[in-house]
């Protein structure tokens, strides 16, 4: 039975295409089910954050009839007809394994070394198995995996500097404000990357910290802990005459804030400039809000230019962290050589 890997990211596909395909967590458990059940895998991971969407399974079917039905699963789950192309990749067995390693790893992130995609790794596992939808083969590789990035980050300097979106984005802040101390900040979703932000922020020298959350008591409990004020997700906007920068990474299935109810809001704080930090993937504000006059909006795909420059210092590691990552691999394949082919890459044109 192989072991495919098939997904999108921010390497292939820019985020207009990624949000269309975003697995929200609320939905994780129905969609493996319906994955397994429309598939036939035999044991399936669902990985979705802001920078890539990726299945990791082990089929009953042969490798290219497999990736078939993996590719036709996420068309038919969210609903698109439109051609993928080349945004889509499949790799099968020891190439698979490579690339789950680097993901892991934060090899393949939009910021080299980055920790938050192993806790985003860990948690899609854990939603797998609590669900019983792996098994001997998937628990073996994702165990491995997260060893092989252990490895990395005490072996090597990958990490050094930045090694997150969140701290990239208040990189980005401090860009348009030189200091943080006087200009207040609101962070809108209190979740996992919501909260990194804002830990990020304060650490920088942010001193007014505001936090709305669709959960005004989740909303309360990290104001509380950070030392915020939480406020009311439908009191923010009065807010927003006070706000110099705000960071938004809800899970919105929509814009939370168009161009034109932005454009009124502009008018309250009497067209100061304001930057504001989409995060979100589907993204919460508008793109058209960036031609507005002082409104700085950068998404995350914008935070591509100041994490070149953090790839720029660790160019120096990465051949290190992927002779490594070779070689757990192929010590992987030789542990069990009979459930493993020697690996694949399937083009996305014969999936």
């Amino acid at each position: 039975m192989p072991f495919l890997v098939i997904g999108l990211s921010h390497r292939s596909s820019p985020v207009t295409v990624r949000e269309r395909f975003a697995f929200s967590e609320a939905a994780l458990p129905e969609a493996l089910e319906k994955l397994r059940h429309d598939t036939g895998a035999a044991e399936a991971v669902i990985l979705s954050t802001c920078n890539r969407v990726e299945i990791y399974a082990v089929m009953e079917s042969p490798e290219q009839e497999a990736a078939a039905q993996l590719r036709q699963f996420l068309m038919d789950y969210h609903q698109s007809r439109e051609p993928l192309n080349d945004a889509l990749y499949c790799h099968a067995d020891c190439r698979g394994l490579e690339h789950l390693f680097q993901v892991a790893c934060g090899l393949d992130s939009m910021v080299l070394g980055e920790t938050e995609i192993l806790g985003q790794l860990k948690k899609a596992y854990d939603t797998a198995l609590r669900l019983k939808h792996t098994g001997g083969r998937l628990n073996k590789i994702f165990q491995k995996a997260f060893n092989v990035a252990k490895q990395i980050r005490t072996e090597t300097n990958i990490q050094r500097g930045s090694v997150s979106v969140s701290s990239v984005a208040v990189e980005l802040a401090e860009k348009i404000f030189s200091s943080l101390a006087d200009h207040p900040v609101l962070v809108l979703g209190a979740g996992e990357a919501g909260e990194k932000t804002a830990r990020a922020l304060l650490s920088r020298g942010a001193r007014t910290l505001l936090v709305s959350n669709r959960s005004h008591e989740k909303a309360a409990a990290l104001a509380l802990e950070l030392g915020g004020r939480a406020i009311r997700f439908e009191d923010w906007a009065a807010e927003f005459p006070g706000i110099d920068i705000v960071i938004s990474s809800t899970a919105a299935p929509h814009y939370i804030l168009d161009r034109a109810r932005l454009e009124a809001l502009m008018k309250a704080r009497k067209n100061r400039p304001i930057l504001m930090v989409d995060i979100a993937v589907p993204r919460d504000i508008d793109p058209e809000a960036k031609c507005l006059e002082n409104v700085y909006l950068y998404n995350i795909d914008d935070l591509q230019e100041i994490a070149a420059a953090c790839l720029r210092q660790r160019q120096d590691e990465i051949a290190r962290c992927e002779s490594l990552i070779r070689d757990k691999a192929r010590a992987l394949l030789l542990s069990a050589p009979a459930r493993f082919a020697a690996g694949s890459n399937l083009a996305a044109g014969n999936t």
